[in-house]
């Protein structure tokens, strides 16, 4: 079959390549209109509970994650020259494209009584035109008398400020979201450099926005330096420009067809799916050294071109197949989890790596049947007497030192084993960032004074119309509830209608402070006119119904309770939200109310649950489609054993050193095994292919067979290896702490897989197939 192949390319070479050609400029247009995605939600299944109350939320309340924040710390903000440009720098923001509402010092309102009308009504407290020291220091005064505002916009120990930005959600979908958070990063870091102050800048919009533009800036740099470093390792391995070019169209004819292939589907670039075109590039040069290696054996053994590529064809397409299905199922089944991020990243992945061994199919043997025959200088490094010296010294250990080598085996996997009780699984919304990089410092900053930044959204639905606004026992209920999550060390101030009602009580006791506390029910009986806001109007800008509606639904049924805590991590999360939701339940009976705990920092929590699970059953999915695919391909248990045992001590061994160093499970650092493993069995696939091609020739002779396989496919699988590990170890210039992670530690489970390969693989054939069990397989 493969042999007739062979010369189906050879004769129809021509309509292959244009047919190729057609395809690849198709692609590289659908390419052209890939875009960044900015959302961290898509970790979680549609149709799951958790994702369905966040949309339901959404859509009552709007966006809970488009507040952009700036901090400062300073004891001098409310000197004349400081106040006065802060106050233009807020007027500034107001006026920039894509800001729908502040909240700062210089806008904050105080609610005042007017007798008369029976209303309250806001009244800015500062002007926004230049004032005079007296004009700061007396609004001052009022502004520090209202506690709405207290460990809210400052911290009063500390002396720390904060300006909230509210950004216009389609914007922030978009990519006109850069210039936004850029335009309004230039105008803070002015407003420092003009004042001398730090400033400090969070919020999940900027997050977002910076990392995924670091995403694809890396995905660039990535990929130019994969086909950089492919390209210097081909030129010194054969030694031809021709042949690198070729194997460098090969590569970049797959990365075009990656990113065509995330747009025909729908798919966005993420942190993952980044991570596509320069794994490509990574994978497809192996096939090329494989091809091409076979070709330039092939023609020294024949001397005639064509017979030595239909022979490249007819002995590399079985393996290369299956290396490139093994490590297609590597990735693919990701897409059996139910995480979408993970589902994208698998199909596109392994749909790709399928093209790959289709493109490099046709374009190797076409295009090197139209170049001359290779010069005795291209084939020079098949014998290389460093590497052969190597495999002697392999060749005996297999034969001679067997039990020493399986003895060592067992005390790497004791070891490892120990280090893989170590392992923890945690991760955080900014988890792969250094601990110097800005974007982590300036949330630091925002947990130490303002308890953090997330939001965390609590709804409780009375399942009655105005079951809200007419029940006080309900308010203060929610009070309590509201009152036992700022006793929480790591959650900042709550906002939610109760902390209206105060306000409003203060404004009808003149301002009096010690008055900030929900009514009573004696209370209520001449406050409830000033209450009465059915004639206002939510859009009007002195509107105390607008402060109030937010935090209500429009039926006045469902409330809301709004926080922002600090990134803790999934390791803490789930304990503080069950706390959270034990007291919730003891306040408000199941049977009359439900209350939901949701916002970006649940959503964050379930994804990150979902895709450690989801890598989890990827990885025993890799090893049963593997191992099936094994056991078609060379029909006998014996050699299945034999090819899986060198392969699952390297990720035993990469598990333990990842425990023994304290690199936690996490959404990035899982992804490690699945591909490690379905790249690895290529070398075995690689050695088996050959060991049972050589068999009948050395007469069924173990020891004979095993010395040959070594030495004759030794050379290209150490090529290829180093390939693969210079490929990943690319990655270990990320600014990312996940993408380093998965760089050095893929690298050295290559590393060991190698090894295990070329060592412990040949002594398993030698102790465990005897002539007697091939023959009656």
């Amino acid at each position: 079959m493969w042999k007739s192949l062979g010369h189906f390319i050879l004769k129809f070479r021509v309509p292959l390549l244009l047919l190729l050609l057609g395809s690849t400029v198709y692609m590289g247009y659908q390419a052209k209109k890939v875009q960044l995605s900015y959302e961290f939600a898509n970790a979680i299944p549609i149709d799951h509970p958790k994702y369905k109350a966040y949309q339901e939320f959404r859509k009552k309340f709007g966006e809970d994650g488009n507040m952009l924040v700036i901090g400062i710390l300073t004891d001098k903000l409310f000197e004349q020259k400081i106040f006065n440009n802060y106050n233009s720098l807020v007027q500034k923001i107001k006026k920039s494209s894509g800001v729908e509402d502040i909240i700062s010092v210089s806008t904050a309102v105080n609610l005042l009584k007017n007798p008369e009308t029976e209303k309250l009504f806001a009244q800015a407290i500062f002007r926004d035109t230049a004032l005079t020291q007296y004009e700061i220091d007396s609004s001052k005064n009022i502004f520090l008398n209202l506690p709405f505002y207290r460990n809210l916009l400052y911290n009063p120990e500390t002396k720390a400020w904060l300006i909230g930005i509210k950004i216009n959600k389609q914007i922030l979908a978009s990519k006109k979201r850069e210039k936004v958070v850029g335009d309004l990063t230039e105008l803070a870091n002015d407003f420092g450099v003009k004042n001398n102050l730090d400033i400090h800048l969070s919020g999940l919009p900027l997050i977002r926005t910076v990392l995924a533009k670091r995403i694809a800036d890396e995905m660039r740099w990535f990929l130019l330096a994969s086909i950089l470093l492919s390209a210097i390792i081909l030129l010194l391995f054969f030694k031809a420009f021709s042949t690198m070019l070729l194997s460098l169209s090969v590569v970049i004819t797959g990365v075009i067809w990656s990113l065509g292939t995330m747009v025909l589907l729908g798919y966005k670039i993420t942190l993952l799916t980044a991570l596509i075109p320069p794994l490509v590039v990574v994978i497809g040069i192996p096939n090329c050294i494989y091809f091409l290696n076979k070709f330039h054996v092939s023609y020294n053994e024949t001397g005639d071109k064509k017979a030595a590529l239909v022979k490249m064809v007819e002995k590399m397409g079985i393996v290369t197949l299956f290396c490139n299905i093994s490590a297609a199922i590597g990735f693919a089944v990701f897409a059996l989890t139910r995480s979408q991020i993970l589902k994208e990243f698998g199909a596109v992945a392994g749909i790709n790596i399928m093209l790959l061994f289709i493109i490099s199919l046709v374009l190797i043997p076409s295009v090197l049947s139209f170049l001359p025959s290779p010069k005795s200088r291209h084939t020079k490094y098949l014998v290389n007497p460093g590497l052969n010296r190597w495999l002697d010294r392999l060749e005996r250990w297999s034969l001679n030192h067997r039990k020493f080598i399986y003895v060592i085996t067992v005390l790497i996997v004791v070891t490892s084993v120990g280090g893989m009780f170590r392992l923890r699984s945690e991760g955080f919304i900014v988890d792969d960032l250094p601990k110097t990089d800005k974007i982590y410092t300036d949330l630091k900053f925002f947990e130490k004074h303002f308890k953090g930044v997330m939001p965390l959204e609590i709804t409780v639905d009375t399942k009655k119309k105005y079951g809200v606004s007419r029940n006080l026992n309900n308010l203060i209920r929610i009070d309590s509830l509201a009152q036992y999550l700022a006793a929480m060390p790591s959650i900042g101030k709550p906002l939610h209608i109760g902390e209206g009602l105060k306000f409003a009580r203060q404004a009808f006791f003149e301002g009096d402070s010690m008055s900030y506390t929900v009514p009573s029910e004696f209370d209520m009986i001449p406050l409830k006119p000033y209450l009465d806001f059915k004639n206002d109007t939510v859009s009007s800008n002195n509107s105390f119904a607008k402060l109030v509606s937010s935090f209500i639904d429009s039926t006045k049924q469902e409330a809301r309770i709004s926080v922002n805590m600090g990134d803790v991590g999934s390791y803490r999360l789930p304990a503080m939200l069950d706390s959270i939701q034990k007291r919730a339940d003891k306040l408000f009976n199941k049977e009359k109310y439900a209350v939901q705990l949701t916002g970006a920092s649940v959503t964050f929590l379930e994804g990150s649950s979902f895709i450690i699970n989801g890598l989890k059953e990827s990885i025993m999915w890799a090893f049963a489609l593997i191992a099936l695919c094994m056991l078609y391909l060379f029909r006998s248990w014996r050699i299945l054993i034999c090819s899986l045992i060198p392969n699952i001590i390297p990720l035993v061994i990469t598990a333990g050193v990842m425990g023994w160093v304290g690199i936690r499970i996490k959404p990035s650092t899982v992804l490690i095994f699945s591909v490690a493993l379905g790249i690895a069995i290529d070398v075995t696939i690689r050695f088996l292919v050959n060991y049972k091609q050589e068999l009948p020739r050395n007469n069924f002779n173990m020891k004979q067979t095993v010395i040959k396989t070594i030495h004759s496919t030794g050379i290209s699988i150490i090529y290829t290896s180093l390939v693969l590990i210079a490929g990943f170890i690319i990655f270990c210039f990320s600014g990312f702490g996940g993408t380093q992670s998965l760089g050095w530690l893929t690298s050295l489970t290559l590393v060991t897989a190698t090894i295990t390969n070329l060592v412990l693989l040949p002594a398993l054939l030698i102790s465990l197939i005897s002539k007697k069990n091939l023959i009656a397989e």
